[in-house]
């Protein structure tokens, strides 16, 4: 039997005055892909911003391995083992690649390990290794995707949040991003909560799947069914 990691109640999230989450309620299962679809301004962005409680107001109730973690600080979600890539990636520009990834291992308690966990990483990206020294600014986008992923599992966490992955990359790489993602989610049994605008690819790569429109989920499943409904083949296959 399957048990939920993550357990999410009744979220909402605003910017100021503006609300975008209307309440949302999500599940995570230890050791699971989970895939969160929408249009753009759907809120799949905010929901992840909001379970890490970064720039953006929350309420309602998040779980992780049964303890709340609403009312946390972004710091102490982390050290709780909640990794979060965002859009845009995050990137320190001006320090090395390995620097960046040392810095991912601040959030920890016990920094002990240190160095396994970067033989860890290279491990998954061997990029990484031959661009160890050189500053993260002059990598391709796709070298920062994998630094960006690479410095979160420095805080070895029990959670990935993963916010567009393929944006902006090309689809030889994408692929391989994509491949290394199911590797760390089977060898780590690392669960994740993937946002993915390509809709085929986190459907490939999820087990389970919620669909958004404005702020509030409006189809749930595992993958194979969101990939069968007729809604989700015309709106986000292209079928």
């Amino acid at each position: 039997m399957t048990t939920n990691l993550l357990e999410v109640r009744g979220l909402q999230a605003r910017y100021g005055p503006t609300q975008v989450l209307q309440g949302m309620d999500l599940d995570v299962a230890e050791g699971q892909v989970t895939a969160l679809l929408g249009a753009n301004g759907a809120g799949k962005t905010t929901t992840l911003r909001a379970l890490c409680r970064f720039m953006v107001q929350t309420s309602g109730s998040v779980t992780l391995a049964g303890e709340r973690i609403d009312s946390r600080s972004t710091e102490q979600i982390a050290q709780l083992g909640v990794g979060h890539v965002p859009d845009g990636r995050g990137t320190f520009m001006g320090l090395s690649t390995e620097e960046n990834l040392q810095l991912g291992a601040y959030v920890r308690h016990n920094r002990s390990g240190q160095a396994e966990d970067m033989e860890r990483v290279y491990h998954y990206f061997p990029r990484l290794r031959e661009r160890a020294r050189q500053q993260a600014g002059t990598l391709s986008g796709g070298e920062q995707q994998m630094l960006a992923i690479g410095r979160a599992l420095m805080g070895r966490p029990r959670l990935l949040l993963l916010d567009e992955p393929s944006f902006g990359l090309a689809p030889l790489v994408v692929r391989d991003i994509f491949a290394i993602m199911r590797r760390i989610n089977r060898e780590e049994k690392v669960s994740i909560l993937l946002v993915e605008q390509n809709a085929k690819l986190a459907l490939d790569l999820a087990d389970n799947a919620y669909l958004l429109e404005t702020g509030r989920v409006v189809l749930s499943g595992p993958s194979a069914e969101m990939q069968r409904n007729d809604a989700v083949r015309r709106a986000y296959l292209g079928e």
